[in-house]
């Protein structure tokens, strides 16, 4: 079967996935996505902002054109995974330098954002939706960046105040996210200011886990929405994490990428782990 060959569930789910940036959901979350649109539910993919300070070559020109170039990007790794709306919430990129940058005319910075007033623009399209299920990520924002930081908090809100009845935090394993660094550092150079060591204390433990995923028959898809985001893969300084990953053999890149994880804050920590995002849901 192939990704897109989508199957009538027994009772057809919305799933919203809510983003810091343009390439967020092809690293953590795109097999989920993929998984949920073939089984025949709706998949709406939210970003938070335009992705302009991510890092990318000069060739892609100035902050605004990098934008652009990454929205284009974001919508054919929609299509990639079969994402039937993408909305973005209009905020400009942070970015990850310590200093932040002051706001774009007409824009302002998401971490500048009152939480209640992003909140209130994602809890529109949950109301609009019928959301079931809500992604987002985990109060740290996996490694700390100030935009997936403010996503938790957005996300948090925004289930309130529409009645989403379920919210899972995107993660990783903490220790299998650090063999897969000591991984990738055989076959590529990590820029200097990369420091693996970040990741000892990054995403979650494995007792914190409540969500186990299998997406492994949705692996092409995620490789082709990671590849989507040509922009993330290169910066001047030569090729980024994205690109190494892409280098990664199938079925290496299978087994690799083949599960996803999450954290349900609402699930007790101990239980089994669930295997459907949508279980339990009445």
């Amino acid at each position: 079967m192939t990704p897109h060959a989508v199957l009538a569930p027994a009772r057809a789910r919305t799933l919203v996935a809510f983003h810091a940036h343009p390439d967020d959901e092809a690293l953590l979350t795109a097999g989920t996505m993929a998984k949920a649109a073939a089984q025949g539910h709706r998949v709406v993919l939210v970003l938070a902002t335009d992705g302009a300070l991510g890092l990318a070559s000069t060739a892609y020109g100035d902050p605004h054109q990098v934008a652009n170039a990454r929205a284009e990007e974001a919508r054919r790794s929609a299509q990639a995974l079969g994402v039937a709306r993408v909305e973005w919430l209009g905020y400009a990129d942070s970015g990850l330098d310590d200093d932040l940058l002051p706001d774009p005319q007409g824009q302002v910075r998401f971490v500048r954002a009152p939480v209640e007033e992003a909140a209130e623009r994602l809890a529109a399209i949950l109301r609009e939706e019928a959301a079931d299920v809500l992604l987002s990520y985990d109060a740290n924002g996996g490694y700390g960046h100030r935009d997936h930081i403010r996503v938790h908090q957005v996300a948090a809100r925004a289930a309130v105040l529409a009645g989403t009845p379920r919210v899972l935090e995107a993660t990783v394993p903490r220790d299998l996210i650090n063999r897969a660094i000591q991984l990738v550092a055989r076959i590529y150079r990590f820029p200097p200011e990369f420091d693996p060591t970040s990741f000892e204390r990054a995403f979650s433990a494995r007792s914190a886990i409540t969500h186990r995923i299998s997406v492994r028959r949705y692996a092409a898809a995620k490789r082709a929405s990671m590849r989507a985001h040509a922009s993330q893969a290169t910066a001047d300084e030569g090729d980024r994490a994205l690109a190494a990953f892409l280098r990664i053999p199938r079925p290496a890149y299978d087994l690799v990428f083949g599960r996803e994880w999450f954290r349900d804050p609402d699930h007790p920590v101990g239980a089994p782990l669930k295997r459907d995002i949508f279980e339990g849901l009445t």
